[in-house]
């Protein structure tokens, strides 16, 4: 009986596993329960991970088809774990071009009061640490800007613009959302040691924070290469809340279904906003590389579009969670780039060592094979 048991369970796993890789197809504008089905995909990777070393214990013959189903959806797995721990740095090519790619949530370098610390100094540190970063390209959500026309009495250090762009020996494209009273801009920004030959901005509605730039960009060996940099639907939840939510039943009653909705929100949000931009994409004539504040977790309608056609370079190269929220909720990875088909990702690191937003900054290399004659 325990056996029989135990195969039913094998079997509601599985099904279940299924189920929740086919709600991550699923956009939330159309079915929003979905997007809280494809949430559970990784407790059903893991417990169908979990049934294949009992069933090799009790009877192989079993242990057969979890284990199948573990290779086909392995993949999956490997979008919130990635594991690569054989892999060794690539040798120096001798052909195509190498690229590194810095792309951060800078938190408009904490310029309001509630983030600000003694002296400015983690704003100083931030625009500093982005300014001497060696990356020939910078993609930064949630910018700032106090340009020398700004009547601000802090533009000195919040002169980030021509800082990380022309005094660091960079041409920069900075798309505003915003240029408050003291002339202080707003926005998203993509720097480059290459020549920005064109560059665009796509709108999700009303231009808000929330939207994409793309840049063409003019390689040393005369390629063209494109690059997106976006900023997904924020997902609006405080850590107070969450915690609140689920540490009591008068905790949840009061902030539990508000979160839900806004969660509900955001999801609905970015599964249209990403479909605005893979059709964005499909369009380029030139390959891709593109940086993103997803707001959306690796089991996630928003993600598993962009992972379909390109390669996620944290999965591809990195090993274990990767995560990149600084805060109090663990092992959320927000913040991703991806790479089109055309490119070979050698390297990508999460920064947790420039803690001075709630994101941390990654950095990756790509390599672009020579073109064959």
């Amino acid at each position: 009986m325990r056996r029989s048991f135990a195969f039913t369970c094998t079997l509601l796993i599985i099904g279940w596993l299924l189920v929740a890789i086919a709600c991550v197809q699923v956009p939330a504008y159309t079915f929003w329960p979905a997007a809280f089905g494809a949430l559970t995909l990784p407790v059903a990777l893991g417990l169908n991970l979990l049934a294949v070393p009992y069933w090799l214990l009790r009877n192989w013959r079993v242990a057969a088809l979890p284990l199948l189903v573990a290779v086909l959806t392995w993949p999956h797995f490997q979008r919130g774990v990635a594991l690569h721990p054989l892999r060794v740095a690539p040798a120096a090519k001798e052909d195509g071009l190498r690229v590194r790619v810095l792309s951060a949530n800078v938190r408009i370098f904490n310029v309001y009061p509630q983030l600000r610390n003694a002296g400015l100094a983690s704003s100083r540190s931030m625009i500093q640490w982005v300014a001497e970063s060696p990356a020939e390209i910078i993609c930064l959500q949630e910018f700032y800007n106090e340009p020398r026309t700004s009547t601000g009495k802090e533009k000195d250090v919040f002169n980030s613009f021509e800082r990380i762009g022309a005094r660091s020996g960079r041409q920069g494209f900075l798309s505003r959302t915003l240029t408050n009273s003291i002339g202080a801009e707003f926005g998203m920004a993509i720097f480059s040691r290459y020549p920005i030959l064109r560059r665009g901005t796509v709108k999700f509605g009303k231009l808000s924070q929330n939207h994409a730039m793309w840049v063409d960009l003019r390689l040393p060996n005369a390629d063209t290469i494109r690059v997106f940099n976006f900023h997904l639907q924020s997902m609006s939840l405080d850590e107070k809340d969450i915690v609140d939510s689920y540490s009591s039943k008068a905790g949840f009653r009061s902030k539990g279904l508000g979160l839900l909705r806004r969660f509900k929100r955001g999801m609905v949000a970015r599964s249209w906003q990403v479909d605005t931009l893979t059709r964005r994409f499909e369009r380029s004539p030139y390959p891709l590389l593109l940086c993103a504040d997803l707001n959306d977790l690796p089991y996630s309608y928003s993600y598993d579009q962009l992972a379909d056609d390109f390669q996620n370079a944290w999965a591809t190269v990195g090993n274990g969670v990767g995560p990149t929220y600084n805060g109090k909720l663990p092992f959320v990875r927000i913040d991703n780039q991806f790479a089109g088909p055309e490119w070979q990702v050698d390297d990508f690191w999460v920064h947790y060592e420039i803690p001075y937003s709630d994101h941390y900054p990654t950095t990756a290399t790509y390599h672009l094979p020579a073109k064959t004659k």
